[in-house]
């Protein structure tokens, strides 16, 4: 290969990476909720913000029922 198409393919590569890094979690963002306004983990509280945080995240990310999936154009 050569150095042009292996500096294009290491930019692609660091990107992706970094596209990836930057994608966080359901699980994480409830934490990261709770954990700002106060609610110190492992405390019976926080348990159930998080609980309740998560439902509410998974809900947001979820379909509406009867939706279905269209196929990506890509």
């Amino acid at each position: 290969m050569n150095s042009t198409k292996m500096r294009l393919l290491w930019i692609s590569s660091l990107f992706a990476a970094l596209g990836l890094t930057a994608c966080g979690s359901i699980e994480s963002a409830a934490q990261d909720d709770c954990t700002s306004i106060g609610w110190e983990i492992g405390s019976k509280g926080y348990q159930e913000c998080y609980k309740a945080r998560l439902y509410e995240r998974k809900l947001d990310y979820s379909l509406p029922p009867g939706d279905k999936p269209s196929p990506s154009v890509i």
